[in-house]
């Protein structure tokens, strides 16, 4: 694997590329110590990697991450000195489209290379055949109760996405939402954090034996697989253990069919890789309403893209009419409060 590095600090470059040399098959394609510096490096070089900093001169790694995915789409991973103090930049530039974050190792005793090297195999994991993230144009039913969910998938740029929808939603709305967003449990409460930061209705971490809860955001918040088991609790399981999408949205769409009584609306955003297309599939085969978002819209139309493919979303949408849609989707088949606007 192709990987480059983009960091202004030497000691931090110098870390990184230990980390990277010490795995056979990892290689340094290039360093850059700007943002700018690194879109114009990935212009003439696309690398199967880029280790992006945040903080730098010139052009930080949010707007970097956002030209590299609108001109010369990769997989990007935040390396950041400190990911806790900077949660909101963070979960900015994953909204651009990066896939998930970690600390910067330190140098000379190698403190952190584990994390680091376990995530780069993990995006080594959901890289195509051809090693690129594909570059988009943009940069038996349930019975029917008056109970009504509204569950999101996503992946890579997906925090951003999730916050335009649930942004747009009335603050009395009488769904549950329950949202499944690839991410690292270090940074679930993190996401959580931001995403109350744009939403009219409270927004937290979804824990075992918890109840959907109308007017409440849900989100899974651990590595393994959140579902709704047949009591109609949520609950965290391990299974599938081989699949490198955690937690999985297949998973979760899967129990919804199997376990949900009630009205549901499922909505796949952006993403690198297929997960959650198949489980969208299952849930229109079961009468519910399903929506993918489209590729001008994506940070990486992977998800979506394998969601149309299958023919599992009724409507592919922009995601700026999704949220609207879901509301006239309700106010049309409900007798519910969602104002449709």
């Amino acid at each position: 694997m192709r990987i480059a590095i983009v960091n202004d600090m030497k000691m931090a470059v110098e870390a990184l590329r230990r980390a990277l040399l010490s795995v056979a098959g990892y290689e340094v394609a290039w360093v850059a110590e700007t943002g700018a510096e690194a879109v114009r490096h990935c212009a003439a070089d696309v690398p199967d990697l880029i280790l992006m900093d945040i903080v730098m001169p010139e052009m930080d790694g949010i707007e970097a991450t956002r030209q590299i995915m609108a001109k010369s789409p990769c997989a990007i991973l935040v390396v950041t000195a400190s990911v806790t103090h900077n949660v909101s930049q963070v979960f900015q530039a994953m909204g651009a489209g990066a896939l998930d974050a970690v600390s910067t190792p330190t140098f000379g005793d190698g403190q952190g290379d584990e994390e680091l090297l376990r995530k780069v195999k993990t995006i080594g994991r959901l890289l195509d055949a051809n090693g690129r993230i594909p570059r988009t144009r943009a940069a038996a039913a349930a019975s029917k109760h008056d109970r009504w969910l509204f569950a999101i998938g996503s992946s890579t740029g997906g925090p951003a996405a999730i916050a335009k929808i649930i942004s747009r939603l009335p603050a009395d709305f009488s769904a549950a939402i329950v949202v499944i967003q690839h991410v690292d449990e270090k940074f679930a409460p993190g996401l959580v954090e931001w995403l109350s930061q744009q939403s009219p209705l409270p927004v937290r971490l979804a824990k075992e034996g918890d109840r959907i809860e109308q007017g409440v955001v849900l989100v899974a918040g651990t590595n393994d697989h959140l579902y709704i088991k047949p009591d109609g609790t949520l609950g965290y399981k391990v299974e599938p253990a081989a699949t490198p999408y955690r937690p999985s949205v297949d998973v979760f769409f899967d129990s919804v069919a199997a376990n949900w009584k009630g009205h549901c609306v499922a909505t796949l955003l952006t993403g690198m890789g297929r997960d959650g297309a198949e489980g969208l599939l299952g849930l229109r085969k079961n009468g519910l309403f399903t929506i993918a978002q489209d590729a001008e819209t994506c940070a990486v139309y992977g998800m979506p893209k394998a969601a149309a493919e299958l023919n599992a979303a009724i409507k592919i949408l922009p995601i700026d009419a999704i949220a609207d849609s879901m509301l006239g989707y309700m106010a049309e088949h409900g007798r519910v409060r969602a104002r449709y606007e």
